[in-house]
């Protein structure tokens, strides 16, 4: 899977720079702006976010406020911490997916074109309900991991589960 998510967001990325530096080139250099590179743009910009946010997911390195773990001593606290964390994000995922469904469902009845170039917007309405499914996918499997370990009675470990911190050099 870390494969698949290098070189799709590596490709997503790469073509939305290049989208860009072709849409100023064309605008403002040869003063010929080209129709339909804004809406063209959007594909790839709006899966690049979902599948990046969705790879924070997978490596479970999203932006946190840790500032509960500095005050727990035991590696079983921060554990403990970590479930309800984990089950928090279940519940704000699991209802976020259910919102995403109703507008992918919407969007499929609805069958909207883009305004230009007539493409299907479905092709990126979708990334939304996607991308909130294997989100929520992650977070299920994090917090089955977090509760093995707590149930096992092995909380130690949760350290080698956690993602690295980097820290400055001074």
């Amino acid at each position: 899977m870390e494969y698949f998510f290098r070189y799709a967001l590596t490709l997503l990325i790469g073509t939305v720079a290049a989208f860009q530096f072709v849409q100023v080139i064309t605008r403002y250099v040869l003063e010929i702006p080209m129709m339909g590179l804004e809406e063209m743009a959007v594909f790839p910009t709006l899966w690049l976010y979902i599948l990046g946010s969705v790879n924070a997911s997978r490596e479970d390195t999203q932006i946190r406020a840790n500032v509960l773990e500095i005050f727990l001593k035991t590696a079983r606290a921060r554990l403990i911490l970590h479930v309800i964390s984990e089950t928090l994000s279940l519940i704000i995922a699991a209802w976020l997916t259910w919102w995403a469904w109703d507008y992918f469902r919407y969007a499929l009845r609805v069958g909207k074109e883009s305004p230009t170039l007539y493409i299907p917007t479905i092709y990126y309405e979708c990334a939304l309900f996607i991308g909130l499914v294997l989100m929520t996918l992650y977070v299920v499997w994090h917090l089955f991991r977090h509760l093995k370990l707590l149930i096992t009675g092995h909380p130690e470990q949760a350290a080698l589960h956690e993602p690295e911190e980097t820290t400055a050099v001074e």
